[in-house]
């Protein structure tokens, strides 16, 4: 089962871990989206006032709500107040978290979209780089230079402006009016085929990577034509089309001097276990980072591990960035470069820089590496002492080996009438769900715990389909339940412990009886934890179970329970025999001569009883 952060996340112990340094810090609620993303020149000391009692910072209500909520924070240091300021900047647009002041126009950098899956590909603009196969270009910080792009491309190229699916030969009888003043070339209609409407997508696509010469070319000759055949005013059309290509060519001339799009990976690792840090630099801004975990042993290089990072992570992106920056030289480079540059189009280089601002790029990306691993750590280590270590204090305790494996039992009645039991199961601390069980009593009529115990034990412990026994059995009742399930696991010849979970006058849990003796844990231990835990999710198991019994409206046989008896041979059982007393009672030759039943069905019903 997955842990989550917020599961073993311990803010007062975090806090302390916050290093005195400029940032970034992500507050998150108990569901892991983002509350709040802000900068500070020291990350220790800004952190800290968040979770200060009466600190003038939290008298404003909308942040005292926020820490309210507040389950885990996490943080990215940066090289200055300046890059904090950016990178804070840049979150809170891709991220728009709730408790941040946002423009209601911001819409975050754009990308050109080109929808290269489709039979006749159209271009866009989009807010995110989806993981849709599509292509994309950016993003971009001007949004009016995307739009006036996406505008001359359609017109140059005569893309399609509308959204209609034509996959499949989903054709119209009427092309559009783009299409009779020659701004579009009718796939709606069938009159340009997909190899010639590709042949014009795929120009596009050159365009975007900043090859502008062939379509200059072809309509400064397409100028001329105008001009010699006296149509002055279309050629005014196509110089305007050119003045705006030397425009958007000259303004990506001067973005990109020397604010090329990067990404800078770095390595932080142990015996067991890598984190792979990348920042991402797009147009020359620090636009955010990501941290991957990745599997690995002593016996794999720095180089190894990123190798396989870039192998994976590149074949699913839909960027590729035209330099990646590198902790260390990986394995492979001529062979992995040759196949990003392929699939971005242009030469993409794979660098380890050994100076300058490049250097300082992968030191930070190596520091919050080291930073997240160190993290980590410490988290499994307080995970483990919560779960693990529990489960071993709760052993010690009763004197036996182990406890990795408890189950606890409720039983319980609806108004009398429903005799229900629930089964729950914790391994390592955790609750293992698909081991749960349900059990409705075959045995006992009316309200009685010791009878209900005494079925419910034999038929968990007799069924040859649940193999794996528990260290320890956990009864939610007094001592009567207990020496109850001694004496059953005593019939059945089984050695399990069986301890009664005790709660005090204020219904709180407070120790186990074991042995005729109540044992205490120290307040607030972690194996008093634990075992509140399991009797609040045995109760909670318990509750589910009655409200669907309830909301059955008691309607339910006990006869649905048997399986291959359905609503029909339930009528004819209980036609034939009156009630279920005499359906247990009867024998397979007598549940068989019942209309609809066969021998498997009668079979199945005896066994069930019997």
């Amino acid at each position: 089962m997955k842990t989550t952060r917020n599961e073993i996340f311990d803010i007062e112990e975090e806090l302390g871990k916050l290093p005195q340094k400029p940032g970034v810090y992500i507050m998150h609620d108990e569901n892991e989206a983002i509350l709040y993303v802000g900068k500070a020149t020291n990350l220790h000391n800004r952190v800290r006032q968040y979770f200060r009692a009466g600190h003038g910072h939290n008298n404003s209500p909308k942040i005292a709500k926020m820490v309210s909520q507040i389950s885990y924070f996490e943080y990215i240091i940066t090289a200055s107040e300046m890059e904090a300021l950016v990178l804070e900047c840049n979150l809170i647009k891709e991220h728009r978290p709730k408790y941040n002041t946002l423009m209601t126009d911001d819409k975050g950098y754009p990308y050109i979209k080109i929808t290269i899956t489709e039979d006749y590909p159209r271009i866009m603009m989009s807010h995110r780089m989806g993981r849709d196969r599509a292509l994309y270009f950016g993003p971009y910080t001007d949004r009016g230079a995307v739009h006036s792009t996406i505008q001359l491309i359609k017109k140059l190229f005569s893309i399609r402006n509308c959204n209609k699916d034509l996959n499949y030969g989903k054709l119209d009888d009427r092309p559009c009016l783009y299409h009779q003043i020659g701004q579009c070339d009718a796939p709606c209609a069938g009159q340009i085929s997909k190899e010639d409407y590709k042949k014009k997508i795929d120009k596009a696509v050159r365009f975007l990577n900043g090859d502008t010469k062939e379509i200059t070319k072809e309509l400064k000759d397409k100028m001329l034509k105008q001009a010699e055949n006296m149509e002055f005013e279309k050629a005014a059309e196509t110089r305007d089309l050119l003045d705006s290509i030397s425009k958007i060519s000259e303004k990506q001339r001067v973005d990109n001097n020397g604010s090329e799009d990067r990404d800078i990976i770095a390595i932080a690792r142990n015996a067991s276990d890598s984190v792979i840090a990348i920042f991402f630099v797009r147009d020359g801004t620090l636009l955010g980072r990501e941290n991957h975990h990745m599997s690995s042993d002593e016996n794999d290089t720095d180089a190894d591990i990123i190798t396989e990072f870039i192998k994976q992570y590149y074949m699913g992106t839909p960027f590729i960035p035209k330099e990646i920056l590198t902790v260390t030289p990986i394995n492979e480079e001529e062979l992995l470069t040759n196949y990003l540059s392929e699939r971005k189009g242009q030469k993409v280089l794979i660098l380890v820089p050994q100076k300058g601002d490049k250097k300082g790029l992968i030191k930070l990306a190596q520091d919050n590496a080291r930073l997240v691993l160190e993290q980590d750590i410490e988290r499994i280590k307080r995970a483990e002492k919560r779960t693990i270590g529990a489960c071993q204090d709760i052993a010690d305790l009763i004197g036996v080996e182990k406890a990795s494996r408890m189950e606890a039992f409720d039983i319980s009645n609806i108004s009398g009438y429903h005799s229900v039991a629930s089964m729950v199961v914790f391994e390592n601390g955790k609750p293992r769900r698909n081991a749960y069980r349900k059990f409705k009593l075959r045995t006992v009529e009316g309200p009685d715990d010791y009878a209900s115990m005494k079925e419910v034990l034999s038929r968990r412990y007799t069924d040859e389909r649940i193999g794996e026994l528990p260290d320890i059995i956990m009864m939610d009742g007094g001592k009567g339940q207990v020496h109850v399930a001694e004496m059953i696991m005593d019939s059945l010849g089984l050695d399990i412990p069986v301890c009664g979970m005790v709660k005090d006058d204020n219904h709180r849990t407070r120790g186990l009886y074991y042995k005729d003796k109540e044992l205490e844990f120290p307040t607030g231990s972690e194996a008093i934890h634990m075992i509140t835990a399991l009797q609040d999710e045995t109760h909670r198991f318990a509750i589910t179970y009655h409200k669907q019994l309830r909301s059955e409206g008691q309607t339910h046989s006990i006869l649905d329970d048997i399986q291959g008896i359905g609503p029909k041979r339930r009528k004819a059982l209980l036609l034939h025999f009156k009630d279920i007393e005499a359906i247990k009672n009867a024998t397979i030759d007598e549940l068989e001569a019942v209309d609809g039943m066969n021998q498997k069905a009668a079979e199945a019903v005896y066994n069930f009883f019997n």
